[in-house]
């Protein structure tokens, strides 16, 4: 946040930072997951008018997230799914309000053929945001 704007100029290192992060389960707690959400919904805030030709990754990378943190079954308590799945679904909502609703004209296919409930939560929610 300190970088504001000027996080344009490290946005596509960033982008890979990001990406690795969101691949990789770090054991129960998922702090690194949970800290790189944030990281990006602070680049999104700050670097929204480069945001949507980055779009295609990033939601593919976000609903992979969605996916992977629902049908997992390890440790993780259900706080910090629950935490995970907020905050990607936040990042989600950003991209569509930067991309003026690419996201959900994206996601409408997605929502209507997905069985998962608590998915569809996430993806409704994101519809649902004006």
């Amino acid at each position: 946040s300190r970088l504001g704007i000027l996080i344009v100029r490290h946005l596509k290192r960033l982008e890979r930072v990001i990406l690795g992060y969101l691949e990789v389960s770090d054991g129960p707690e998922e702090e690194a997951r949970l800290g790189i959400l944030e990281t990006l919904q602070c680049t999104i805030e700050h670097a929204w008018p480069r945001m949507p030709c980055r779009l295609p990754v990033l939601l593919k990378a976000l609903l992979r997230l969605l996916w992977d943190v629902h049908t997992e079954r390890g440790p993780t308590p259900e706080p910090v799914r629950a935490a995970l799945l907020h905050r990607a679904t936040q990042c989600l909502i950003l991209l569509d309000r930067c991309s003026q609703g690419q996201v959900k004209v994206l996601l409408e296919g997605v929502h209507s053929s997905c069985e998962e409930n608590r998915v569809r939560e996430c993806l409704r929610k994101v519809q649902e945001s004006t």
